[in-house]
């Protein structure tokens, strides 16, 4: 059975039993705080598990996009090496709000595998939670009797809470889970051991094929656990490990999810997949599943970069570079080559894909590029390391210079101790665990954020009712608090039942203001989306929690902040009609002061296209389009109507559709906007820029901002019109200038060397015989720091047993020039960079350099001449 159709019949499965089919949610994470990536099927529907969202249709099935490569969830350094662990991979999930349970889950999972996939049946087991006494947890029998209706008592295992209990997170929903396993092994294998001895042993071939999650608990903070009103189910089954078991293979790369891209890699590289030379097998796994990760990620709108999720990314993506410059010795861009193999396989199962491929192309080229350079600067800094170990006499490089490889270069451990064993040297392993380690408690001491629990205040029907599209000011009542503590700062988040600030989405900056509670007001800092709550950050909780509240937004900064907004809308459009249709949103950032728009275009944006754009974004300021706004319709009526959708972004059935002339801009947003585009007045492009290959970025000023800007401009051409004079042709004299000052420049340069030959000789014939040494000390008059060094190396050359200190006073600031003969130096051990220490507190100052030669600087012109003093008493003291 091929892969496709594995994953569509699981789907249609469902589809049968009234399961609703939904879309995947983005592989990139973008309004849970606790999350980076998403890195399981449950991921999108937390709120109905956390009761915070009521779910339309109580059952669902999908694919989901999952990455784990971070945190908790941590499969990178394990794939490749083995033969089944993925960065990313689809988990097939079938899904109960609060309708049916254990009985229907179980039933249903064992119909799809024994009798649509046709698993043999003598080759599964199943294990059930087998309780845990330090918490009072049962042992899970219920779910153990039901399986006693489909498989024989003998394969059913009991298991400990590591294996079948799951939980969200340190708190939030969980509950017992039953595994189903399935073993793999040949008939001849199967009959020396028996596979019940191999479950949960990390046997290659005796996996865990579906998870079933019988969520009915809530953890809370201290670690108690409270039954939950309503119980769900969380299915979980990896389609590539399912495809494996299905076309009969021992490794889920081999099946036909992995085997096209494998063969690529072999026709690019010309080194063969065997399956028998392990370095070179793994290193073409690791290219093969790190392609998959890198592609999906950027389609769903995560550019690599040096922090948070874009440094993930990065670091996949330079894994599976060095692979094949270590192990396939292949020392070119390799990743960019096989995206059309992932297009080719996806396209039609989750969008975004063809239409991103291009740009997907040219951003890994460009990283690869990147990092080919920095694996060759890497290179010469382990030459310098081998150098200087052998020359301490020393035959291991210990683990902090390790690390720095593994840090700076992208050198992890294995290629580092690759090239140090072609060197004959080891690496200090376990110094290299220790500075990896303190590294990363670094990192977890920055981010961790310690959430207490919520507490109730009030019951009511709704939970963030957001009305702020209309009002500024609601009356509400707070739902529930809690206190959060992060880089030992305390502050806390409410809840309202209703509120009018806007929460931080769709790159525009959350909402402040204040909440009244009586006469008392508490200031909120920010406004955050967690999943669907809107949380209100205040720095303290009221004196009466349980009293009425009127949340007010601050009103000017909300005005400015959507000025900015529609001006995004403005300029996407005009982006389109100036550049083409080939220019998508690829992220975007809206506050007050500006607004900063990312997009696909793979040149740098003209001047002259500029202008347009700028003109026209204007032109529709002026035209003062009236904002209209479609609320709750369909969302394949609203791409029918031409709205924009942000690849990445996850959807639900119903969108909210912001339009400016139906003929110019639609778009899905969410965001706040101004009536009418008169309210903008002007709107100002101040900078173009790329952020990455394929990515350009502008920055745009709107209203105040935007006329505050062009009045700093008029004011400094007003400015220069003085310094001019009042010429009438302002422009053609700054550019006569710009033409002419280079070759002044140049003019004053020749006659300043000129000058240094002068000061030079006359030097040399004031030179002073010091018991065999040829001492010169003098105070220049000269325009800058390197006509002295000059004339200290002329000197150098041409008077031997040189001693020479020379001072200057450049720019109200004292500087000093000490020079030794190389034979001096040796013979009376002399050190110019120590000296001019010494010489520097006459000019109260300091500076450093070479045995033969130093400068330094101070703020003391006066003291220039007896530093001078003081070097010949040095001089004559030789």
């Amino acid at each position: 059975m091929k892969s496709k159709e594995i994953r569509q019949h699981f789907l249609a499965f469902f589809n049968q039993k009234q399961h609703d089919i939904v879309d995947s949610a983005p592989i990139v994470v973008k309004n849970d705080p606790t999350l980076m990536f998403t890195n399981a099927g449950m991921n999108q529907f937390k709120d109905y598990f956390l009761g915070n969202k009521t779910a339309e249709n109580p059952r669902v099935v999908d694919t989901q996009k999952c990455l784990r490569v971070s945190g908790k969830h941590n499969d990178l350094e394990e794939v490749g090496v083995d033969t089944y662990h993925h960065t990313m991979f689809e988990m097939l999930g079938n899904w109960s709000f609060g309708d049916y349970f254990k009985e229907d889950a179980i039933a249903w999972a064992w119909e799809l595998l024994t009798e649509v996939y046709q698993i043999p049946k003598d080759r599964l087991y199943i294990t059930i939670f087998e309780g845990h006494a330090p918490e009072n947890l049962e042992k899970d029998s219920e779910a153990g009797n039901f399986w006693k209706k489909w498989i024989a008592e003998d394969r059913i295992i009991e298991a400990s809470k590591k294996d079948n209990f799951w939980e969200m997170g340190d708190t939030g929903p969980c509950g017992p889970c039953s595994e189903i396993h399935v073993d793999v092994r040949s008939d001849e294998e199967r009959a020396k051991v028996d596979g019940k001895s191999l479950v949960n042993q990390d046997h290659p071939e005796v996996i865990e094929i579906w998870n079933l999650v019988f969520i009915q608990f809530n953890r809370k903070s201290d670690g108690s656990l409270e039954p939950l009103p309503d119980k769900h189910v969380d299915t979980g089954m990896g389609f590539e490990r399912l495809s494996m078991v299905l076309q009969g293979k021992k490794s889920s790369y081999d099946t036909d999810v992995f085997a096209p891209i494998i063969d690529k890699i072999t026709q690019i590289t010309g080194v063969p997949y065997t399956r028998t030379d392990e370095k070179k097998d793994i290193a073409i796994r690791v290219i093969a599943d790190h392609v998959r990760a890198i592609t999906f990620t950027i389609v769903d709108g995560q550019l690599p970069s040096n922090n948070g999720a874009g440094y993930v990314i990065r670091r996949i993506l330079r894994r599976a570079v060095r692979y094949a410059y270590s192990f396939l010795n292949y020392q070119q861009p390799i990743v960019h080559q096989l995206i059309p193999i992932l297009v080719k396989q996806f396209d039609g199962i989750f969008p975004g894909i063809k239409e991103s491929s291009e740009l997907v192309q040219r951003v890994v080229i460009e990283e690869e590029k990147s990092f080919l350079r920095t694996l060759d600067a890497g290179l010469k800094r382990f030459k310098n390391i081998e150098n200087k170990v052998k020359a301490d006499g020393k035959s291991i490089i210990d683990g902090a210079t390790a690390f720095e490889l593994y840090d700076t270069y992208g050198f992890p451990l294995d290629l580092t101790q690759l090239i140090a064993s072609e060197a004959a040297l080891e690496i200090d392993h376990e110094g290299f665990k220790a500075a990896m380690k303190e590294q990363q408690d670094r990192a977890r001491a920055a981010g961790k954020i310690d959430s207490g629990d919520w507490h109730s205040v009030h019951q009511t029907e709704s939970h963030s009712q957001f009305v702020g599209y209309d009002h500024l000011e609601a009356d509400a009542r707070v739902v529930k608090y809690r206190e959060v503590k992060q880089k030992k700062k305390t502050y806390y988040q409410i809840v309202l039942d209703i509120t009018p600030f806007y929460a931080e989405s769709g790159g525009q900056v959350g909402d402040i203001g204040y909440l009244a509670f009586g006469e008392e007001k508490i200031s909120v800092k920010d406004t955050k989306k967690e999943n669907e709550l809107f949380l209100h950050f205040v720095n303290k909780l009221p004196k009466d929690i349980e009293a009425p509240v009127k949340a007010v937004v601050n009103a000017k900064k909300r005005k400015l902040t959507a000025n900015n907004h529609t001006a995004t809308h403005l300029l996407h459009a005009a982006l389109r009609n100036v550049l083409g249709d080939h220019v998508h949103q690829k992220g975007s950032y809206v506050d007050d002061n500006y607004l900063r728009f990312d997009f696909s275009h793979f040149a740098k944006v003209s001047p002259e296209e500029l202008a347009k754009i700028e003109a026209e974004m204007n032109a529709k300021v002026r035209a003062n389009i009236p904002l209209e706004v479609l609320s709750g319709i369909p969302i394949d009526e609203a791409k029918a109507m031409g709205a924009q959708a942000l690849f990445g972004e996850k959807y639900g059935d119903t969108v909210r559709v912001v339009i400016f002339d139906r003929n110019y801009s639609i778009e899905l947003c969410g965001g706040t906007h101004v009536n009418a585009t008169g309210e903008l007045g002007l709107c100002k492009i101040v900078t173009e820029t790329s952020i990455a290959a394929g990515v350009r970025r502008i920055e745009v000023l709107s209203g105040e901002k935007a006329y505050e800007h062009v009045e700093k401009t008029y004011q400094m051409v007003d400015a220069m019109k003085t310094l001019f004079k009042n010429p009438t042709k302002l422009l053609e004299q700054v550019q006569q200038l710009a033409e002419e000052n280079p070759k002044l420049r140049k003019e004053i340069e020749r006659m300043q060397m000129e000058k240094a030959g002068v000061i030079k000789n006359k030097l040399k014939g004031e030179a002073i015989d010091i018991n065999g040494i040829q001492f010169i000390g003098k105070r220049l008059q000269v325009a800058n720091a390197d006509m002295v060094k000059k004339i200290a190396y002329d000197l150098r050359k041409e008077v031997p047993n040189l001693f020479l200190i020379l001072g200057a006073e450049i720019n109200s600031k004292a500087h000093l020039t000490l020079m030794f003969d190389d034979e001096l130096t040796q013979a009376k051990a002399l050190n110019a960079g120590k000296m001019i220490r010494t010489l520097a507190r006459n000019i109260k100052g300091g500076g450093g350099g070479q045995a033969f030669y130093a400068s330094a600087g101070g703020k003391n012109p006066q003291g220039i001449d007896q530093a001078i003093n003081e070097a010949k008493q040095l001089a004559e003291g030789l």
